[in-house]
């Protein structure tokens, strides 16, 4: 095969790469920015021009051949080389631009993470960002994410992080709940209410108080209630409902804790355990940052560094 042909197959070996790290012809698509049948197409053309067999499929997700693993194998650190070189030209232009890959949890992204965006993307409108919202701890370097906001998250040695902010736990419910059953005065007091919660396995739900200064009161109290769910927007609304009285992350309360619409449960105890105190922003560690993404960082921590608070009831 002469060269020039060779060199015209740079990108369909750049997106047998892709296809490789995201596992389906969908991901990959949407990772390009192209139609699935035009992926397909240029894997069909390089197999051709190979002469063998470099992607085996299956119902769900497809699979290098060995040959095609050898490719991807020694192709990879030469497209990693060409675009830090790219970042870095185009970042020395001055302008902030590009795209950032950022992925978050659920409940955060919608809460804390989407208003603050739109301010940003006016401030920067050469930067495009892409969110992806899911409770899944994703592979930054595998799928592509320049950045991931974790909650409580055990940073791996190949990852920086920056502390976004504190965070805690609140026990929340309606005022006519509290009217209707009670206002618990003390954790064991909770033995007598519906207990809104997020499942941890299968052990008898608990949950852990403390109080005091010097001598500290730790006390866990199991609960039960007719409702548990592993997302803190659902519990907050079933809250808001008057169906119990709901365990959030703070960042999750504090809207309804500030309208009124909730009010906090046992103000003087501290919840212990239920969720992390800190949430992070994380990326892969890279020789080269784009601009783009250290404008994000710095303007997230910015916004977030104070935390989440809200109007005492």
């Amino acid at each position: 095969m002469e060269k020039a042909e060779i060199e015209g197959l740079w990108t369909h070996i750049h997106w047998l790469s892709v296809l490789e790290e995201q596992g389906t012809y969908t991901a990959a698509a949407a990772r390009l920015g192209v139609s699935k049948s035009a992926v397909s197409q240029r894997i069909s053309d390089l197999e051709k021009a190979t002469g063998t067999r470099l992607v085996t499929r299956t119902t769900r997700s497809v699979r290098l051949t060995d040959a095609g693993l050898s490719l991807t194998r020694d192709v990879r650190s030469a497209y990693e080389h060409i675009a830090r070189s790219f970042s870095s030209v185009r970042d020395s232009a001055g302008e902030i631009r590009g795209l950032v890959r950022l992925t978050a949890p659920v409940a955060f992204a919608r809460q804390q993470l989407v208003p603050h965006l739109s301010e940003f993307l006016q401030l920067y409108p050469q930067v495009r960002i892409q969110l992806d919202v899911s409770d899944a701890l994703s592979s930054l370097a595998a799928e592509g994410y320049d950045l991931a906001v974790r909650h409580g998250f055990q940073v791996p040695e190949t990852h920086v992080a920056w502390k976004l902010c504190d965070t805690g736990s609140v026990l929340v419910a309606t005022r006519d709940y509290l009217q209707q059953h009670g206002d618990p005065r003390e954790p064991g007091d909770l033995s007598a209410h519906n207990c809104l919660y997020y499942p941890r396995g299968t052990d008898q739900p608990a949950w852990t108080f403390e109080r005091g200064g010097k001598k500290v009161e730790r006390i866990t109290v199991p609960i039960a209630g007719s409702f548990s769910t592993n997302n803190s927007e659902a519990l907050r609304d079933s809250a808001l409902n008057h169906l119990g009285i709901a365990l959030l992350p703070d960042f999750s309360a504090q809207a309804a804790l500030a309208s009124g619409k909730l009010v906090q449960v046992l103000k003087g105890w501290t919840l212990k355990g239920a969720f992390a105190d800190e949430i992070y922003l994380i990326r892969p560690y890279s020789p080269h940052v784009p601009k783009s993404v250290t404008a994000l960082v710095g303007f997230l921590k910015d916004k977030l560094s104070a935390g989440f608070r809200f109007v005492g009831n």
